[in-house]
């Protein structure tokens, strides 16, 4: 039976839209061999409650990752870090999350950043360091890899490169284990604005490669999220033997995945959050070396990852959260901070149909009854 709900257009108008069929995505036996993929997870947040999680839900959601064969990036700003999760719920999200990972064989890494420093007081360099320190240790405690997340506490207090080299220097050296970068844009965080010293990012390019150099035996490797597909090609190829580059371009990623004559990416995504079958499926693909169906199966989700990430790109969670909401892994449309509401009707009319299109509504009937709901108490019927 056809399914249809009426969404709101950009001019205003009511408009029925037919929902088609779902596609079929097998289920990987086994995670991907020739990438590695982490998949940036999000939180569900209790209704009525602005700070708590719906711990049932979000542990849920970390298996459905794994089933896909991901690895979970856990506690990134996918996960609202810096956006109204704090860090005594954080670390609770690490453990269960890490104690998850261990039940089920699931891969896992987690941010460590320094976000339990007050937002508006002065602080030092010093209390960066430490701040770092005192989370680095915990995720490495706890039995994780560590991905050392972007500072706005070390993008306030930096004067030069060279405070960036001290901090993430003394940060490495006490680290146990080979450790993630993440270099984090301004789009997806506009106070990280001239991370790394400078704001000509081939100067900033260059102090992140002399980071890497310096420290190539604690870093596994780094994720470059500033949506310029060249720049991350260009960086890739300058990298150490061994050290990885982590695209997290949630715009070009289907060909900085696949790669070119020169190598590939491995991949850390938000995106993956909300095309895990389709992107699962597609490295599976990759693996048996068949790119055509890789690109069969993954380019029909670009349009819709472009849309979630459509600027204001630091608001891509809330379209992230709403599609877990219509696919039935959550039982309500809640987020953390009330962040359900940082995108209009308009928008998640759209990402509706471009889910649809991309045939990643698995239950349409479901799927169109939740959000035509959403939209009925926005007063659109």
């Amino acid at each position: 039976m056809e399914t249809s709900l009426v969404l709101p257009a950009s001019d205003g108008r009511l408009v029925t839209h037919r929902l088609g069929r779902p596609r079929e995505f097998p289920v990987p036996s086994s995670p991907p061999t020739s990438r590695v993929a982490f998949a940036a997870a999000h939180v569900v947040g209790v209704p009525g409650d602005r700070t708590a999680l719906d711990w049932d839900a979000t542990l849920a959601y970390r298996r459905h990752l794994w089933t896909h064969g991901f690895r979970v990036a856990e506690a990134m700003d996918t996960a609202q870090r810096g956006a109204g999760l704090d860090w005594a719920t954080t670390r609770e999200l690490i453990r269960r999350s890490v104690a998850e990972a261990h039940a089920v064989g699931g891969g896992i890494a987690c941010g460590a950043g320094t976000d339990h420093l007050p937002p508006d007081a002065p602080v030092s360099l010093a209390d960066v360091r430490a701040a770092y320190e005192e989370q680095g240790a915990f995720v490495e405690g706890e039995g994780a890899q560590t991905i050392v997340m972007a500072s706005r506490a070390l993008a306030r207090q930096a004067r030069s490169a060279d405070d960036y080299r001290e901090v993430y220097g003394q940060v490495l050296r006490q680290l146990t284990h080979p450790a993630i970068l993440h270099w984090l844009g301004e789009p997806f965080d506009p106070a990280l604005r001239g991370y790394w010293g400078s704001t000509d990012l081939d100067e900033a390019t260059d102090l992140v490669l002399e980071l890497i150099d310096e420290h190539r035996d604690r870093i596994d490797g780094i994720k470059i999220s500033l949506l310029d597909a060249d720049r991350e090609v260009a960086l890739r190829r300058r990298l150490p033997e061994g050290v990885r580059l982590y695209t997290g371009d949630d715009f070009n990623y289907v060909e900085l995945i696949r790669g070119d004559g020169h190598g590939h990416s491995d991949a850390l995504l938000g995106v993956f959050d909300a095309i895990a079958p389709a992107a699962g499926a597609a490295l599976a693909a990759l693996d048996a070396g068949d790119v055509a169906r890789y690109e069969v199966l993954l380019a029909p989700t670009v349009p819709l990852a472009r849309h979630l990430f459509s600027e204001p790109t630091y608001n891509y969670k809330t379209g992230i959260v709403f599609l877990a909401y219509l696919n039935g892994h959550q039982e309500s449309f809640s987020m953390v901070g009330g962040l359900e509401t940082a995108r209009s009707a308009v928008h998640l009319a759209e990402t509706v149909v471009l889910a649809d299109r991309a045939g990643l509504l698995h239950d349409p009937e479901q799927a169109a009854a939740r959000a035509s709901a959403v939209f009925a108490a926005a007063g659109i019927t």
